[in-house]
């Protein structure tokens, strides 16, 4: 066994970054994700660089331990292949909008009689219940939808995206849950179930437990917005040769600090005594951090700092993480051979388990590459997947049968 989700078969109709983020978790921990492709493929394949056609960076950080199956689900065999596995499987997650999978024959009202104990996960756009029911979504529109450009507006001037797929990985990780539980649900029940995971409120719930605030009460009794949070002060402090990251939050973080920067006197002022008072009085905290960070090295204050145990890191960049020495003693980056795009640095499974290893099993897939092992594994025959690779509705990148045959 490998991971604790050993054995569960997985059916991943997703595509571009949340729906994959969701299964490649599932398959770091030994699920066996076969990630159903049309015959264009992800979109990932092409954003960012890559040594080959379809194998961009963002597609292998998304799809390792993942197996490829091309089918077009607009040819009745295709179709017909993908129902067969759904019979079989543990798992069935998509990203297209409800309506889009009615129309493919695929909703859960027309699979579940053929697999009664299926997990039918959906992440998509909105909730159904809703007028923007139809729409389509992105990480950017679900950022706007919930207000996350305008509060980082109030930190540094005109609405801004934050600077990574934040929605798509947060709304992943929530339909990595819902299929856990779902799974957990089976275990103690025997029956599966469809579940939901709709964008804009999955990804409202997690800014709005910061960000509601005066508004929780009816009427409110204060702006929205978490002032400390919004701060333009709030970031990383200059130092005399870089930056370093520094949370002074508690009121023995605050005493030992003044005490370090010479201004003990500080700690006994009613404004920076206790937690509340301090949030009354941020921005000026935020300021003497600034103005204090900048009279020593970083090498120095997080010297001290750690002595202290006064929460700091060195700031760093994608590029100086890889020579982070934590990083390197616990092997989060890994170097690994893929077949055809040779050596790559890979991102490690972060958590450790003390049973149920989970372990980087396979290299990320390209296209078509499981297409005929998989569908030979879920039952169909050989006389059946070489009429489907005929006839359009399957391809792969190799067919095994008397004679390898390219069909890429």
């Amino acid at each position: 066994m490998s991971g604790p989700l050993s054995g569960v078969r997985v059916l991943d109709l997703t595509s571009n970054i949340m729906g994959p983020y969701a299964s490649l978790l599932l398959a770091d921990m030994g699920a066996d994700v076969c990630k159903i492709e049309s015959p264009e493929g992800d979109s990932t394949r092409s954003v960012g660089p890559g040594r080959n056609k379809g194998m961009s960076v963002t597609f292998l950080h998304a799809n390792r331990n993942k197996r490829s199956v091309v089918l077009d689900l607009k040819k009745n065999s295709g179709l017909a292949a993908l129902k067969r596995m759904v019979s079989t499987s543990d798992v069935l997650m998509y990203s297209l909008r409800p309506k889009t999978m009615a129309k493919l024959d695929l909703a859960y009202e027309q699979v579940r009689d053929a697999n009664p104990r299926l997990i039918y996960c959906g992440a998509f756009g909105f909730g159904q219940r809703g007028p923007y029911a139809d729409r389509p979504a992105y990480d950017d529109l679900m950022q706007a939808a919930v207000g996350m450009p305008l509060l980082q507006a109030r930190k540094s001037g005109p609405p801004q995206y934050v600077a990574a797929a934040f929605a798509d990985r947060v709304v992943g990780m929530a339909m990595t849950q819902a299929i856990a539980m779902a799974l957990y649900y089976r275990e103690r029940t025997g029956s599966g179930q469809a579940v939901e995971v709709p964008m804009f409120e999955t990804f409202a719930h997690f800014v709005l437990g910061d960000h509601l605030y005066g508004h929780t009460f009816v009427p409110p009794i204060g702006d929205w917005g978490y002032e400390r949070m919004m701060s333009p002060e709030r970031k990383p402090y200059r130092t005399l040769d870089g930056h370093v990251g520094v949370s002074v939050y508690t009121d023995r973080h605050w005493q030992r600090f003044f005490e370090m920067a010479g201004r003990p006197e500080m700690a006994a002022d009613p404004r920076y005594a206790s937690l509340a008072a301090r949030m009354q009085h941020v921005v000026e905290l935020f300021e003497f951090l600034a103005q204090t960070f900048e009279t020593r090295s970083t090498d120095e204050w997080v010297k001290l700092l750690v002595e202290a145990d006064i929460p700091i890191v060195k700031m760093n960049t994608p590029e100086t993480l890889l020579d982070d020495e934590h990083m390197k003693a616990v092997g989060f980056f890994q170097m690994q051979e893929h077949p055809t795009e040779g050596p790559i640095r890979t991102l490690g499974i972060a958590q450790q388990w003390s049973e149920s290893k989970p372990e980087v099993r396979y290299p990320a897939p390209r296209l078509g590459e499981h297409t005929v092992e998989v569908l030979l594994e879920y039952g169909l025959t050989q006389q059946e997947v070489d009429a489907a690779l005929r006839d359009g509705g399957a391809r792969a990148e190799i067919q095994n049968s008397n004679q390898e045959l390219n069909h890429a």
